[in-house]
């Protein structure tokens, strides 16, 4: 890759998530293979792809599904991304130890095989998305990835409402913001409020790619899974989609659709953008300590 017409080809893989981890396993192998053959350099697959969204309940069955990192799951990607010289990201339940748990994301680099992970540090306590049941916060802080594609960065699904973690990811020289997510609507409330949630979730990240001159990859899945602890359930609204340094909208995935989706991201772009908006530059390091602190009012 020149150094000075540097680009990268990304995929989003959007899917439907079943009840059996076997066939979630063999689906995400196989939409990742097809946007490896659309020229993909880098995969993301969504959060937590295995199986249907657990949290929606507090349930101990549930931990039977977490595994070691690395272990199966990312054995199974190795020869994938090293035949193609492909680096995916993987999504993960992963079992630290008896009691102790965490949502995250795996790095395999093509023939460097599996190079680290990213642990969500943001993690949500909301009707529906009990992850505070399940997830430790992570441990390992904000971390960006070297590859000879990009430098990625690798946030997971609540981290995406933050501000902080975006501009901390960026500033160790990320181009790229990768989001595993796992989204979408309560259908009691979607004629309500569903097109002003989606709007406010996308509205976020592209201000992500505008604050740090950086690409924001968001990918989600698709389908109704019921709450199984009760009435109603989640409707994930899909929409996966990938925003340029100008916090333009180059790609998104249909609402109902699985769909395996590749765009040509141009790094130059990056320096450009900011040059021409230099956040990085007027950034005030001296007045920001209080951001540290919980509240400032008490």
């Amino acid at each position: 890759m020149s150094k000075t017409n540097r680009s990268v080809h990304v995929g989003i893989v959007q899917m439907q998530c079943s009840a059996s981890p076997k066939e979630n396993l063999a689906k995400a192998l196989r939409m990742t293979r097809d946007a490896i053959g659309k020229g993909a350099e880098v995969v993301c697959l969504p959060e937590l792809f295995l199986s249907p969204y657990f949290c929606q309940s507090e349930d101990d069955r549930h931990y039977a599904l977490a595994e070691k990192i690395p272990g199966p799951s990312t054995d199974a990607f190795l020869d994938v991304a090293a035949e193609n010289d492909t680096t995916i990201l993987v999504s993960l339940f992963e079992r630290r130890a008896p009691g102790l748990y965490h949502n995250t994301t795996a790095v395999i680099d093509g023939v460097r095989g599996f190079v680290g992970i990213y642990r969500k540090m943001h993690i949500p306590d909301d009707p529906r998305y009990y992850e505070k049941y399940y997830f430790t916060p992570g441990d390992l802080g904000f971390k960006n990835f070297s590859t000879d594609k990009a430098e990625l960065g690798v946030l997971i699904c609540w981290d995406q409402w933050y501000p902080e973690a975006a501009r901390l990811t960026a500033l160790q020289g990320s181009e790229i913001l990768f989001y595993p997510t796992a989204i979408g609507w309560h259908p009691e409330e979607k004629d309500a409020v569903g097109e002003a949630q989606h709007q406010a979730w996308q509205t976020m990240q592209r201000s992500h790619a505008i604050a740090n001159g950086c690409y924001v990859v968001a990918v989600n899945r698709i389908g109704f899974e019921a709450d199984p602890a009760g009435d109603g359930g989640i409707e994930f609204w899909g929409h996966s989609f990938i925003a340029a340094p100008d916090g333009s909208v180059v790609a998104e995935a249909p609402s109902n659709e699985e769909c395996v989706l590749v765009e040509e991201l141009d790094l130059n772009a990056l320096a450009k953008q900011r040059h021409g908006w230099p956040f990085f530059r007027d950034r005030r390091i001296d007045a920001y300590d209080s951001l540290n602190k919980r509240f400032l009012t008490e």
